[in-house]
């Protein structure tokens, strides 16, 4: 059994466990993003993409550990980025997680990403003007015609336009995303971002 089959079955034992499917894995396929046209144009401009990034929203995602005022650095490394998050728990503690972002290693047209504690995902940049909001996209295909997907808003201000809300909108729903699905994230005064940063 290949590792994605072997990690749709577990998801769906688990899910028939809790009488459903977790909402992150989907029947059907990836929906067709053209990742080759967004590499092209995106690949020569990783390094503006580096930065501090907040993230406004996200749709569920177990992976996530953070779940409050979520602030993550990307420092360009020449390829690809050394990353840390920054951020509140659903419990109330305080948390740094590190990772790397850097291109897919067999040449594939996107990222890769890669924190601890977690298994490393392709990620889709589907929009960005570097300045002020990233829309990442990241989907996996598994056996048995499912899928899980995971999407993120990041902003670089923690309170951000809604006019750079609303282009991440539009490109997730160019792509057939229910942005419904979307959970904002809590940002702003009430956040300890220098505390986090020392964490």
């Amino acid at each position: 059994m290949t590792r994605s089959s072997l990690l749709v079955a577990l998801v769906l034992v688990a899910g028939a466990v809790a009488d459903k499917v977790p909402d992150f894995v989907t029947k059907g396929k990836c929906p067709a993003v053209n990742e080759q046209t967004l590499w092209a144009a995106q690949k020569p401009n990783h390094s503006r993409f580096g930065g501090t990034w907040y993230q406004y929203a996200i749709t569920s995602n177990p992976y996530q550990l953070l779940d409050q005022c979520v602030r993550l650095q990307y420092d360009f490394n020449g390829s690809g980025f050394d990353a840390k998050a920054y951020g509140i728990t659903a419990e109330g503690n305080t948390l740094k997680r590190q990772g790397q972002i850097a291109p897919m290693p067999l040449g594939d047209p996107h990222l890769m990403v890669a924190f601890d504690n977690s298994f490393p995902a392709p990620l889709v940049i589907l929009d960005t003007d570097y300045d002020n909001y990233a829309c990442l996209y990241s989907c996996m295909d598994y056996n048995f015609e499912y899928h899980s997907d995971f999407s993120f808003i990041f902003t670089r201000s923690p309170t951000p336009s809604s006019t750079y809300i609303k282009k991440c909108e539009t490109a997730f729903s160019s792509i057939g995303l229910d942005l419904s699905r979307f959970f904002k994230t809590v940002q702003g005064p009430r956040c300890p971002y220098n505390d986090l940063a020392r964490l």
